[in-house]
């Protein structure tokens, strides 16, 4: 679960900087929060930075936010909206 706690950990660090509220794995919407965000950047558009990222940066964010999706299903599996695939 390394991945995930660091990702949230990043995550609250973004939104502590924008004064929002933290985000918690315990709390139910926060977990279809962070699945949301994790959607947004396996995004196409998102994970290549618009084209800019040279590959091996694209895979090196794709496996890592695949690590931290399969994560957070594995805590809690009625989080299913991923529209972007991950094996």
């Amino acid at each position: 679960m390394q991945a995930l706690n660091d990702y949230v950990a990043q995550k609250n660090y973004w939104n502590s900087l924008f004064q929002s509220a933290p985000l918690d794995l315990s709390n139910a919407q926060d977990r279809k929060t962070i699945a949301q965000s994790i959607d947004s950047e396996l995004s196409p558009e998102n994970l290549t930075c618009d084209g800019e990222l040279p590959a091996s940066q694209v895979r090196a964010r794709y496996k890592q936010l695949n690590t931290v999706a399969k994560q957070l299903v594995k805590l809690d599996p009625t989080v299913t909206q991923f529209m972007y695939e991950f094996g």
